[in-house]
């Protein structure tokens, strides 16, 4: 089936909405605009609306017939910490606040939907739709399960999105288990002995150790690691001294790690401490490991995630469902609302071919693809009535 009229007719709209979205960024727990904007619009088309949970959180439900069956639709609202490069009109208008992962187009397709729905009221039963603060590492997924989500409104299942550059435009990707990575992060504070730079002999540089512990920090990848399983180690900052004449007393290096499995997580975790720890004592230094655990895999689950395929092939065709997905090591906080309750993450393409919406997510010159927004909301429209169909 095509993208209902009725949606098709709503292009524009949800463009405008989106863009506005796009021009006015906030991090996560600070999303006071784009919440407030949320809850407006769902209170104006009859949706019961629900604010508080993780601080900015809200979730509208929309109740129709007498069914007791209810199913949860998650978007995410906040922006990213990064200063856009774009020119065009609808560029952030919030200096080092940009909307570089697409949670502005996530959030509109849901709002496209919950207005659909509202106006046709199609099916039989409760849609609550979860717009969910700070998935940019602020854990607010955990958060708003923490504090009762599911408790306060119950789903049989959930069901969330994310844009994907790298699918043409129309291909919708619902694969079944693991569909993203664990995030952790990691600190490593290298203690040495400081002095002037032109007598190295004197001191114990750190400088020197952190630059071995970058390159033997890769080894668990490579050297440890089943290369059956999927691990990733990156070193993203490296931080020491102030000046150029002077060895500094201590460095710094922190990064990411991305596992998918419980057992690659404790393995890698275990390495690193060994690693720093052994690498700086050969040089008569100390080395300490800080390691935190972030966001979980997200797993799919074989039911819901069949329900998301059997919802893709009536829109766009089987010869556009991907049934399985390469390896991503991306983190993503669905996970927590995927723990608690069965649960499938869709990848929905936005790459058309004349190159538009090419660019990665976390890159400065991303914009989400509008042309996605009618085909998105489509798709949440088509589960729904699939799901809780009218008796």
């Amino acid at each position: 089936m095509p993208v209902p009229n009725r949606i098709a007719a709503m292009a524009p709209e949800m463009t405008e909405w989106r863009q506005d979205l796009h021009a006015h960024p906030e991090l996560g727990l600070e999303e006071e605009r784009t919440a407030g904007i949320v809850a407006a619009k769902l209170a104006a088309w009859g949706i019961e609306v629900h604010r508080g949970l993780a601080r900015t959180g809200v979730v509208g439900t929309l109740k129709v017939g007498n069914s007791p069956r209810a199913i949860g639709l998650r978007a995410d609202m906040d922006a990213l910490p990064m200063q856009e490069e774009n020119q065009f009109p609808h560029r952030s208008q919030n200096p080092g606040r940009m909307h570089a992962c697409g949670h502005d187009g996530h959030t509109t397709m849901l709002l496209g939907a919950a207005k659909y729905l509202a106006e046709t009221r199609n099916f039989e039963g409760t849609v609550h739709f979860i717009f969910q603060p700070a998935e940019e590492g602020g854990g607010g997924g955990r958060i708003m399960v923490e504090e009762g989500l599911f408790e306060k409104f119950p789903c049989e299942r959930v069901y969330g999105a994310h844009n994907d550059y790298q699918l043409p435009l129309g291909e919708i990707a619902a694969a079944e288990g693991a569909v993203s990575a664990a995030s952790d992060r990691f600190w490593i504070t290298i203690q040495g002995k400081g002095g002037h730079a032109a007598r190295p002999h004197q001191t114990i540089d750190p400088v020197i150790v952190g630059a071995h512990l970058v390159l033997a920090l890769q080894t668990i990848v490579s050297r440890a690691v089943d290369p059956a399983d999927s691990a990733v180690v990156s070193i993203t900052q490296f931080h020491a001294g102030s000046t150029g004449n002077v060895i500094a007393p201590e460095a710094k290096l922190n990064g990411t790690v991305r596992t998918r499995s419980p057992a690659v997580q404790d393995l890698v975790e275990r390495r690193m401490g060994e690693i720093a720890t052994q690498v700086a004592a050969t040089f008569g230094a100390s080395a300490k490991l800080e390691y935190t655990r972030g966001y979980p895999p997200v797993v799919n689950a074989p039911a819901p995630t069949d329900s998301a395929r059997r919802a893709a092939v009536k829109l766009v065709g089987e010869d556009r469902l991907h049934r399985t997905l390469p390896v991503r090591m991306g983190g993503e906080d669905f996970s927590y609302m995927a723990l608690a309750v069965p649960g499938c993450f869709v990848r929905m393409g936005q790459l058309a071919p004349d190159g538009k919406g090419s660019t990665p997510v976390h890159n400065p010159g991303y914009d989400f693809n509008d042309d996605l927004l009618p085909i998105g909301a489509a798709f949440w429209a088509t589960l729904v009535e699939q799901e809780l169909p009218r008796r």
